[in-house]
């Protein structure tokens, strides 16, 4: 049997030896192949293989080093794809990660020196969204792929569509407010009651109101009523009843204006304001409430051993839209949980916060005050067509603070 045979005691020591990752600096690219100290490097250089290789390399250094950096790149890449393509992770944990494989391309026979110059020229190339913090460089993977792209474009097209459909419904809203204002002037003139009111028909006035006697309002949404009926029919009551004294002699309460007979019951202002919040309370109230940016609390128990339980995380990416990515505040380490699993967090009085379900959803504001016996907010929306609106009680649920 030869000398260094398989099954020799010889060849299982230097398999033995050479199993697992070696020195980098005895490491020859050109000819691929791993020395394991520098005697044997040394001798590696000396031998006639390497000389070949060498000559070869001599012709075009340049592009036989731009060939190794791009397929050095390449592979870091697929494998950022393959095991970290929504997380934000340490640069040094994926480039050990990566040279577990004793077949990769080193480092040394590329352009970059360092792995720092690495992840700069992915920051800057668009690669990977790079961050330099006190605890070294973070790198996140940018997805460029043909699919993620169409859907982003999709997902962009159907926010368009959805926000063009409610600047629709806010200036149609702010029509019939307009509207409803140019008939309170007319309708609070006090005109003494005509023949028709007193033989207890309604009176119309400009603007399609009609007032009924008995104190109600109504509203004439418009067309003509079919062949056959009434004169009341085709209204809608849009306010509540209104409490007439009966005790008035000589029609005295019918010669009230509006403005008397309304009291301090809601105006046609606040009643179009009170049906919008209704729609916009409908169409945006949602089963999911996570979004990039606010700060949450992790409530699950299962985490506790870890030490995240009641511990407070930055959303940092929404993944099908009940799974956030949670980048911790203390120990910065990413979590992916489920939404409930995770519990708003309250900021102090004066402090920014995000609507993140309900009528106004996705608007800042700023709280006001504190309701903790009905568990509710105040706020005050900040920017957009809401700026300087005032919500009165928003539940803890729908209100979120803003990571900063």
């Amino acid at each position: 049997m030869g000398k260094n045979e398989f099954l020799t005691p010889k060849a299982i020591a230097n398999r033995i030896k050479a199993k697992g990752l070696q020195k980098l600096r005895w490491y020859c690219q050109m000819c691929q192949k791993q020395c394991r100290d520098e005697n044997g490097f040394k001798c590696h250089c000396m031998s006639e293989g390497h000389q070949r290789q060498m000559q070869i390399f001599g012709q075009n250094p340049n592009r036989i080093v731009d060939g190794y950096s791009e397929e050095f790149e390449s592979s870091f890449l697929e494998h950022m794809k393959r095991s970290h393509r929504f997380s934000r992770i340490a640069a040094t944990v994926v480039y050990n990660e990566y040279i577990s494989d004793r077949h990769h391309v080193h480092m040394n026979s590329t352009q970059w020196a360092t792995l720092t110059d690495f992840v700069k020229y992915l920051g800057r190339t668009g690669k990977c969204k790079v961050e330099e913090t006190p605890k070294g460089w973070f790198i996140t993977y940018i997805d460029r792929d043909s699919e993620t792209l169409f859907k982003e474009r999709e997902k962009n097209k159907r926010i368009r569509a959805d926000m063009a459909d409610e600047e629709k419904q806010e200036r149609e809203i702010r029509r019939q407010i307009e509207r409803a204002e140019q008939c309170m002037p007319i309708m609070s003139a006090g005109e003494g009651p005509g023949e028709e009111e007193q033989n207890g028909d309604v009176k119309p006035f400009a603007g399609g109101v009609k007032v009924e006697t008995g104190g109600r309002i109504a509203f004439a949404l418009g067309g003509f009523p079919a062949k056959g009926s009434s004169q009341g029919e085709g209204l809608r009551m849009v306010f509540e009843d209104v409490e007439v004294d009966r005790n008035d002699k000589g029609g005295n309460s019918k010669s009230r204006t509006i403005t008397e007979i309304g009291g301090d019951r809601k105006s046609v202002l606040d009643v179009l304001m009170r049906e919008e919040e209704k729609v916009k309370e409908l169409s945006n109230r949602k089963q999911y409430w996570l979004c990039e940016g606010i700060v949450v609390k992790v409530m699950s128990k299962a985490l506790a051993d870890k030490g995240y339980y009641k511990k407070k995380g930055v959303v940092r990416k929404v993944i099908d839209k009940f799974v956030g990515e949670i980048e911790m505040i203390d120990s910065k380490h990413v979590l992916r949980v489920d939404q409930e699993e995770l519990e708003t967090v309250i900021p102090q009085i004066g402090g920014l916060v995000r609507i993140v379900n309900g009528a106004y959803r996705g608007s800042n504001a700023r709280l006001l005050e504190v309701d903790t016996d009905n568990f509710c907010a105040k706020l005050e929306i900040e920017k957009g067509i809401y700026d300087g609106r005032v919500l009165r009680a928003v539940d803890y649920e729908d209100v979120c603070k803003i990571a900063l």
